[in-house]
């Protein structure tokens, strides 16, 4: 336990709304006094920065890891949904969260995954059920039921559905939500079946229907997906229900900034301070019973010293008394762990990508930037021998799926407008949320070429431009890696580097691509069975004779 000592700025008092300068007495971890002074430095005393809802994985670091780049920041706690590894090793991935993370002095809430698989439109490795998240409970593993995703489940009072809320309800613990575009009486009967949180919400109106029914609503802004714009007004409207949060980062944007960039744009939009602290350090500690410290007597010492608040330029970060970042130096140890393999995809060449023209317009997948939703293109594309063939021209690329579980089991084909590549392939085995290999191109073989160095490392990032190659493995179930995060995240800029010379005009084209297979959210997705429509949730096809071209 970190010996006694005391740290002097201006105190920050978010509930009560007032700042004064303060000395702030720690003995033994804990807060033990907070007392006012005549004057004190001009830096600025204030609890941590929590981060409502992410997905470590997605940071392609293990929890350790993760939490050397956060704490940076001023992040000094995360809701954490273990879903990705849980859709690829189960139990055992949710317990390497945990037992990773508790090597850290970083405070991780990890939440029984909701949906795992996610839907039954795809293969996955495991299957969690209600029974297995009543015994993570139980054991005291997690502390929340993580997002639902299947909203069509909730709606339809699947059994199944209702048995995993119920138990969380049982054991006292909030229901994370996920249910982009739902609105009037569906939303309302989804917050009365239990859900308390949407992160999925992209437009203001969603937002102040969630509100409306009693959600709490989390502005997300992570590497692809940015909804901080849309939604930032309801913070002067409901600052209560208002929290920030990630839910997937790349390493490379964690290692410039986290929730205090959040903040930091919060206030250069005029919105109030003290509004802007309560969702970026207080709302979610309160909703989730988070033991994180508020700077409150008794409390865990969990606190950040900042040189404004306007910036929020953090100088000092303490997580339980203990100094763990300093003048943008991470005082938290790089921790090691074994691999964890979960791959029988074998290697392919060219021929596995090709797909056959039918005649007439082909149902196309339209990528968005900085958005995981995708809509509907009906293109007419060129064809050599009766085979599809990318077109540059109009930026329709081939995308495939290949089941990474299974040795047998054939690449599914379709086609991608939106990732503006003139060359190459891009190729990943993080794809929400099975975690299949993933791989966008020009050409079958570059596309093979890049898969092949995905099977190879057992899991990785891997883009291909001619004759150069580069791959990062991912030797942790294909998502994350196990070197240091200043590492990972170096290598992970030059591959985004990569790829946008090969012509991607994406923000973050690996990103994007991992979402790519995400079903559960509208409207075109792809899958290791096929062409889905997220609309509908039924499987489609790339041609179509009922189909006719869009004007």
């Amino acid at each position: 336990m970190e010996a006694a000592y005391s740290v002097r700025g201006q105190f920050v008092d978010i509930i009560n709304r007032r700042i004064f300068p303060a000395k702030i007495e720690v003995n033994q971890g804990s807060i033990q006094s907070v007392d006012p002074l005549p004057s004190a430095p001009m830096r600025y005393l204030l609890p941590g920065f929590v981060d409502a809802h992410v997905h470590i994985e997605s940071s392609l670091l293990i929890p350790s890891s993760f939490a050397r780049l956060a704490v940076l920041h001023g992040t000094v706690a995360t809701v954490s949904d273990p879903h990705e590894i849980a859709n690829v090793s189960g139990m055992e991935g949710i317990k390497f969260m945990v037992e990773n993370g508790r090597k850290s002095d970083f405070k991780f809430f990890f939440g029984a995954p909701s949906c795992v698989p996610a839907t039954p439109f795809e293969t996955a490795g495991a299957r969690i059920t209600a029974a297995q998240i009543e015994q993570l409970f139980v054991d005291g593993t997690v502390h929340y039921l993580a997002e639902m995703m299947n909203w069509p489940g909730v709606l339809a009072n699947d059994p199944e559905v209702v048995s995993k809320i119920e138990v969380a309800k049982k054991y006292g613990k909030p229901v994370d939500g996920h249910a982009p575009g739902l609105r009037g009486k569906e939303a309302a009967q989804y917050a009365a079946a239990g859900i308390t949180t949407d992160h999925e919400c992209i437009h203001l109106e969603e937002g102040r229907d969630r509100i409306r029914n009693g959600m709490k609503v989390a502005i997300r802004e992570g590497s692809a997906a940015k909804n901080f714009d849309a939604l930032i007004d309801l913070l002067d409207e409901s600052p209560d229900h208002v929290f920030f949060c990630s839910d997937d980062k790349h390493p490379d944007s964690l290692l410039e900034g986290h929730i205090n960039q959040l903040a930091a744009r919060a206030i250069s939009r005029g919105k109030d301070l003290f509004d802007v602290l309560r969702a970026a350090c207080l709302n979610p500690v309160l909703h989730y019973d988070l033991p994180v410290g508020l700077l409150r007597e008794s409390d865990p010492a969990d606190f950040i010293v900042v040189e404004d608040l306007r910036d929020f330029r953090v100088l000092e970060t303490y997580i339980n008394g203990k100094l763990v970042a300093k003048a943008g130096r991470s005082i938290l140890a790089h921790t090691n762990c074994l691999p964890v393999t979960t791959f029988a995809a074998q290697t392919l060449t060219g021929d596995a990508f090709a797909l056959t023209h039918k005649g007439g317009p082909a149902r196309v997948i339209q990528a968005m930037d900085r958005q995981l939703i995708t809509q509907e293109l009906l293109l007419t594309v060129p064809a050599r021998e009766g085979k599809v063939i990318a077109s540059t021209d109009i930026d329709c690329l081939k995308i495939a799926v290949i089941n990474r579980y299974e040795t047998t089991a054939p690449p599914q084909v379709a086609l991608i407008n939106g990732f503006g590549f003139l060359r190459g392939a891009i190729a990943s085995s993080v794809a929400h949320d099975s975690h299949n290999i993933l791989v966008v191109g020009v050409s079958d073989e570059d596309m093979a070429r890049a898969v092949n160095l995905i099977v190879a490392n057992q899991g990785g990032l891997a883009a291909v431009d001619g004759e150069l190659e580069n791959v990062l493995p991912l030797q942790v179930a294909g998502l994350m890696s196990s070197d240091d995060a200043f590492v990972v995240a170096q290598h992970y800029t030059t591959l985004d580097k990569m790829a946008k010379k090969m012509g991607s005009t994406l923000q973050s084209p690996f990103m994007t691509l991992s979402f790519m297979a995400l079903l559960v959210i509208p409207a075109l997705k792809l899958s290791d069975k096929g062409l889905f429509n997220g609309n509908t949730f039924q499987f489609t096809q790339v041609f179509d004779s009922d189909l006719t071209n869009t004007p």
